[in-house]
């Protein structure tokens, strides 16, 4: 027997409604905030990623899959939604439309690394690109595009951590101050965030190992280092934030993961999913389309984990969507009834009618016993005597009421019974 990849999850037919709920819920939130779909390659050229997320990073240095395809050139299966986008803004022209460009995408994602709580080697993310906006504005609009989801979902205990990393000149003075406290604690830090030291030392704020963590603990913060103008954009998405009502802590903590980010970045965090409860995390990224060989144009946005925000619907015994029933099962019993099933199923899917029948050959009980455990509401039985008067038998599953219906007219009989 051939076994699914480790880091991999069939989603089963009984399981995937609770996908759809989730992307339906996603869909309408991104068009109530007016954002439109795009869909980038499940692989692109390995030097976008290291160009886009950082050769500093984790994904970028550990993470990736990467593989030479038949004609020699380096492909990577995307490790994260924007990088991709931003190659399709600068490609396909995108910049030269009325500015801002909203987007998002649902996508899979994959990272060797090791499985964790709802993140695994391949998992799938819901994302949100904003480009073209400079404003402190288009910062906090993805803050609530994303709030907005929970809300619809009836998610309430997330908690909103946001933090400004500023801009290079800002993290050239923050550097340089971080680098004279770690100095003498490297000792005591791991191998990975030594490496970091020299490389991108405020990548060491995101280390999860309880030795650094323990470090960091008084680190100076970054907000002390920030210029006059990323201070105020920061000041004013906090403002803004506190205008709508919206819950958040300032956490000089959070970094976030790739290389690209700039000034404002955000996480919301469930309690509910274990230690690594990021379900949501995002933040401006105003070099981004330059650093993938695009004229500068500032940029924000998000990505949202889809497996975790199951596992926290989960968690919280919240709805996750209903499996899919049949409105109508037809149960024929003789070989005429069979010849028309196909034909009366149509009529009634036609209507919007959801209709399942037999495809086993099965008698009657094992019909009647297969419509109950697919939870059909109405069962519509065809035989010999219905086919002589024309009439089929309707009976209510739930009530065990049965009626006698025209063949003919059974999708006008059934939305009759739906009304009532």
């Amino acid at each position: 027997m051939i076994n699914i990849p480790k880091g991999t999850k069939d989603v089963l037919p009984q399981e995937s409604y609770k996908w759809h709920y989730i992307e339906e819920t996603v869909r309408t939130v991104a068009k109530d905030f007016s954002v439109n779909e795009i869909r980038t390659p499940t692989f692109e050229h390995t030097e976008l990623f290291l160009r886009g997320v950082g050769d500093t990073t984790d994904i970028v240095n550990k993470e990736m899959y990467t593989f030479e395809d038949k004609g020699g050139r380096s492909i990577t299966l995307k490790p994260e939604g924007t990088a991709g986008v931003a190659r399709a803004f600068i490609e396909n022209s995108l910049y030269g439309a009325a500015q801002p460009t909203k987007m998002y995408y649902i996508t899979p994602v994959f990272r060797y690394e090791k499985p964790q709580a709802g993140r695994l080697r391949e998992h799938h993310q819901f994302g949100i690109e904003y480009y073209g906006a400079e404003s402190a504005s288009a910062d906090v609009e993805v803050i609530l595009l994303a709030k907005t989801i929970f809300d619809r979902l009836g998610v309430g205990k997330l908690k909103l951590n946001i933090n400004s990393i500023g801009c290079p000149e800002c993290r050239k003075k923050y550097n340089t101050a971080l680098r004279e406290y770690l100095g003498t604690k490297l000792d005591v830090m791991c191998e990975t965030c030594r490496e970091r030291f020299d490389k991108n030392p405020l990548r060491i704020l995101d280390c999860k190992e309880e030795k650094c963590k323990a470090v960091t603990d008084g680190a100076p913060s970054v907000i002390d280092y920030l210029c006059d103008d990323c201070s105020a954009h920061h000041e004013h998405v906090c403002a803004q934030l506190t205008a709508c009502g919206v819950d958040f802590v300032i956490n000089p903590r959070i970094v976030r993961g790739l290389d690209y980010y700039t000034r404002t970045v955000f996480e919301f965090v469930s309690e509910n999913i274990g230690a690594q409860g990021t379900v949501c995390g995002g933040g401006r990224y105003n070099g981004l389309v330059e650093q993938v060989g695009g004229k500068p144009c500032p940029a924000v946005g998000f990505g949202m984990g889809i497996e975790r925000l199951i596992m926290v619907l989960e968690s919280l015994e919240l709805n996750v969507g209903k499996p899919y029933t049949p409105d109508v099962y037809i149960a024929p019993l003789c070989d005429k009834a069979r010849e028309i099933t196909p034909s009366i199923a149509l009529k009634l899917r036609a209507a919007g009618i959801v209709t399942d029948y037999d495809i086993m050959d099965r008698g009657f009980k094992p019909q009647l016993k297969y419509a109950n455990k697919i939870n059909a509401k109405y069962l519509v039985i065809i035989g010999d005597d219905e086919i002589a008067c024309g009439k089929a038998t309707v009976k209510d599953m739930e009530s065990g009421q049965q009626r006698s219906a025209d063949i003919g007219a059974l999708a006008d009989h059934i939305q009759q019974l739906q009304s009532k």
